[in-house]
């Protein structure tokens, strides 16, 4: 009877590891999809307006010609020209909108490398000077040592706190922002190697 509970209890968990993470994967996909075809609707209606096309496949050629649209604009912007341009846009309107700074970031962070970028390293700080330990981003060192760290919210990492501790609080980690970027807007899935560096450091002692 033991081995009947212990054959069903395992089977039941065994179908929902494998069934749960799919369920998601496909809920989150409709909900990415249903915002962007969401955000692409006036363009879509104008298509299928002038043309008569189906629905779906007046927002797969809208997202196509938004794809070659951005990848014109990436081209334009590697020639000097193209660059000086955006320069002057970003500086003079761009940047005075409250929160383009850091959404820029966090796109740069997902998808791409900046060596200059402030969010220039990660950490796991103990902020409240206890046991209790957060994923945050280091943002600046001070000639004391002490350091000014940015801990974001989960799953989005454009909001968070600023934190200027002791450096005894604050432990960097050597895996990419990239990482720890992905953990944060997962809500801390996939932080196994930021614990893991973090343990090992404590074993050294560093």
């Amino acid at each position: 009877m033991d081995r009947l509970k212990g054959f069903l209890r395992t089977s039941l968990l065994g179908g929902v590891v494998v069934i749960l993470p799919v369920a998601i994967l496909a809920s989150v996909s409709v909900w990415i999809f249903n915002l962007v075809t969401g955000l692409i609707e006036p363009l879509t209606r104008l298509l299928i307006k002038d043309s008569q096309l189906n629905e779906y496949v007046a927002e797969v050629i809208v997202i196509i010609l938004i794809l070659v649209s951005c990848f014109f604009v990436g081209v334009l912007v590697r020639t000097r020209l193209g660059a000086f341009l955006y320069r002057v846009i970003e500086t003079r309107i761009l940047k005075l909108a409250p929160g383009y700074s850091m959404i820029k970031e966090t796109v740069l962070q997902i998808f791409g490398s900046r060596k200059d970028s402030p969010f220039s390293s990660v950490a796991i700080a103990q902020i409240f000077g206890n046991d209790t330990l957060v994923t945050a981003f280091i943002t600046d060192r001070h000639p004391d040592g002490s350091y000014t760290l940015f801990v974001p919210t989960g799953p989005n990492p454009t909001s968070g706190l600023i934190y200027h501790l002791d450096e005894k609080f604050v432990h960097p980690v050597n895996i990419p922002v990239q990482d720890a970027m992905r953990s944060i807007i997962s809500c801390g899935a996939g932080s196994a190697k930021l614990m893991q560096d973090f343990t090992a450091q404590r074993m050294r002692g560093g």
